[in-house]
């Protein structure tokens, strides 16, 4: 389980390597994109709070990055944190997330990324509940949620 000092870590020292790399020019990125998600993924953007499609959505499934599809958080470490953004307590594996400083806007932040492609998802705070106490801040229009349909 990540913790906060992990994110630390990994912002000042270097992120975990991606299982695989994913790269595209800024017109092919435009191209694929909506012009809100390549505002928020390429341009690090955000939505305004309690904007989003799946602030208030919590289907069983995977959240992955809309610009490359890998792997982000599962939805069952979703949670509501009352911020108006979709919010996870973990990524869905280690490597998943790139992390780096931020220090727009006249405050020091922990910018979240894709780490297979770089898409901007957000960022990440120590204020999440426990056993890691983080919150993974995410922007709905950087994330696709892939349901996991009933078994019957």
């Amino acid at each position: 389980m990540l913790t906060w000092k992990d994110v630390i870590n990994f912002s000042v020292n270097g992120n975990p390597t991606p299982d695989k790399r994913v790269e595209k020019t800024e017109a092919e990125w435009e191209a694929l994109l909506s012009p809100e998600q390549f505002k928020i993924t390429r341009l690090k953007g955000t939505e305004m709070a309690h904007s989003g499609a799946l602030c208030t959505t919590y289907d069983a499934g995977k959240y992955n990055c809309v610009c490359c599809g890998a792997p982000l958080f599962d939805s069952t470490i979703k949670y509501e944190s009352g911020s108006g953004w979709p919010s996870f307590t973990q990524p869905i594996k280690e490597n998943a997330i790139k992390y780096k400083k931020d220090s727009s806007f006249g405050m020091v932040r922990v910018e979240i990324m894709c780490n297979t492609c770089d898409a901007h998802l957000g960022h990440v705070f120590p204020d999440g509940p426990e056993p890691s106490g983080l919150r993974y801040c995410t922007n709905s229009e950087s994330i696709t949620l892939e349901k996991v349909e009933d078994e019957q």
